[in-house]
């Protein structure tokens, strides 16, 4: 009885409510399901947390080891879900919620990814974890939301990639910057950001007063992928001054 108490202590630490241990776990599964129901994650945490304690290895104790993840995700905490969802996933990979569990894990690490100025290694490891998931299950209802997201996360990496060769533009480094352009047109090619990245080369050629290199770059590469009117016109404007110097 003193380690079954030490155990609920260290799980549920100073939480003003404990689970009743007089309950069956059946009882506590529904009391932390009502309690999901109504946004009371902690209270629902505590639930699914004593159920873990002393089911662990039941139908109970699956349903509450998903849940548990649940109550993290919903409650906004993305870095203690994933954590629960993996554990599911690696202990229990004959559950009903081993799919849901691993597309979760996707979009918590999608959700985590900041914008495209910051450090991308959540946006890397959402991607990463996204094809894992395509690949292992093709036809899941989740497929078209997993694939539609890796295509917004590209963007981000590919958009972080184009902007630091503008910096390294504004710096008049413009071989570092034809590199960043040209990674972009390497590995983001099915991204928008490949139009700019094709005008940031032409320009890293025009910098250097490199006009027939910046010609032939257009003409054998760039104009076919450049569709924006706006940027066509910026190139013949590049020309155009580039002729008068």
């Amino acid at each position: 009885m003193y380690r079954i108490c030490i155990l609920i202590f260290t799980l549920f630490g100073c939480s003003s409510t404990l689970p009743d241990e007089s309950l069956s776990l059946a009882e506590h599964l529904k009391i932390g399901m009502d309690y999901l129901d109504e946004k009371e994650f902690v209270k629902a945490q505590d639930e699914f947390k004593f159920i873990l304690s002393l089911g662990a290895g039941t139908d109970y104790g699956d349903d509450a080891q998903f849940f548990l993840a649940e109550s993290y995700f919903l409650n906004k905490q993305y870095m203690l879900s994933i954590a629960e969802y993996e554990s599911l996933t690696r202990k229990m990979s004959f559950s009903p919620f081993f799919e849901k569990s691993r597309f979760r894990i996707c979009e918590a690490y999608r959700i985590e990814s900041p914008q495209y100025y910051n450090d991308q290694s959540y946006t890397e490891k959402a991607l990463e974890r996204y094809q894992e998931f395509l690949d292992d299950f093709p036809n899941s209802e989740y497929s078209q939301t997993a694939t539609e997201s890796m295509i917004v996360l590209r963007k981000k990496l590919a958009k972080k990639l184009y902007e630091t060769g503008v910096l390294y533009m504004k710096m008049d480094e413009f071989e570092p910057a034809r590199m960043s352009f040209n990674r972009v047109l390497d590995d983001y090619y099915d991204t928008d950001v490949v139009q700019e990245a094709h005008i940031g080369v032409i320009k890293s050629f025009l910098s250097e007063q490199k006009t027939s290199l910046a010609r032939e770059y257009w003409n054998n590469k760039g104009r076919d992928d450049v569709v924006k009117v706006q940027l066509i016109d910026e190139v013949n404007q590049l020309f155009l001054k580039a002729e008068k110097k």
